[in-house]
């Protein structure tokens, strides 16, 4: 009997040891995933600084440490930010082409770990787009239909998003300007290629699609002056083609693209 009643006291005692040190884990563990999120935090207003400030280069530096995260808002930054490294005239055609590949990765793991997330769409088709351009022109209008569709759910996720909608009318505009083999390529891959004309219609779409995006922000996106300008070349209207392409030539390049256009 007194073995038994010191066996049950050490039972009890072990109990009530084995469940501090579960509390005590608990505990800890909580203050490690308060402690992650600030850090992911801290990371994020540190990147959104250097991406406002144009700091590529430490921005590439920043995130790339973080290339095994789980967050999507680290990992859809880094795609961008892979991706705007791979532009500057100082990257190598080498470590362009690796870095493409690279942010199309971090893209897709940014939508494996938060399909919700709209940037991570627009990044994704973005990154999609820019890999064919060593696919060949095959695969790059083969994934003209599943870049659009991304870009459309990032518009169904956040409407508000100018860059998305700019980058629907780019999809639109490449495609009325589409080379005539190219046409071909397309007609051999889909069943309804995707199509767009500059007919009056269409035209006057992406016309109101860019004028839109300058309305609701004039300084939005030198790319959108350009496009806004080239639209109206298509529509033989050199007076209102001269207009935008002025004011997209005095855009104050602060980036490699801005720099291009």
């Amino acid at each position: 009997t007194q073995v038994l009643r010191k066996g049950l006291q050490r039972g009890v005692v072990l109990s009530a040891g084995s469940f501090l040190v579960y509390e005590a884990h608990k505990l800890i563990s909580g203050f490690a995933e308060v402690h992650a999120s600030f850090k992911v935090e801290d990371v994020i207003e540190q990147a959104d600084y250097l991406y406002g400030s144009g700091e590529t280069e430490k921005l590439y530096r920043l995130l790339v440490q973080h290339k095994n995260s789980d967050d999507a808002e680290l990992l859809w930054r880094l795609a961008r930010s892979s991706r705007d490294l791979a532009q500057l005239g100082s990257t190598s055609a080498e470590e362009k082409k690796q870095l493409t590949y690279d942010s199309l990765e971090y893209a897709k793991k940014a939508l494996e770990k938060n399909e919700s997330n709209f940037a991570a769409h627009k990044w994704y088709g973005i990154c999609l787009s820019d890999v064919g351009d060593y696919e060949g022109i095959k695969t790059k209008i083969g994934n003209a239909i599943i870049i659009k569709e991304h870009f459309q759910r990032a518009v169904e996720l956040n409407p508000k998003d100018a860059t998305t909608i700019h980058l629907i009318g780019i999809w639109c505009y490449s495609f009325a300007e589409m080379p005539w083999y190219q046409r071909k390529i397309a007609a051999t891959l889909f069943a309804t290629p995707p199509t767009s004309t500059f007919q009056e219609h269409a035209a006057n779409s992406h016309l109101k699609l860019f004028a839109c995006l300058y309305a609701a922000d004039p300084n939005f996106y030198s790319k959108n002056l350009l496009f806004l300008g080239k639209t109206y070349l298509k529509l033989n209207n050199k007076k209102m083609a001269l207009l935008w392409l002025s004011k997209a030539k005095e855009y104050p390049a602060q980036t490699e693209e801005d720099k291009q256009v």
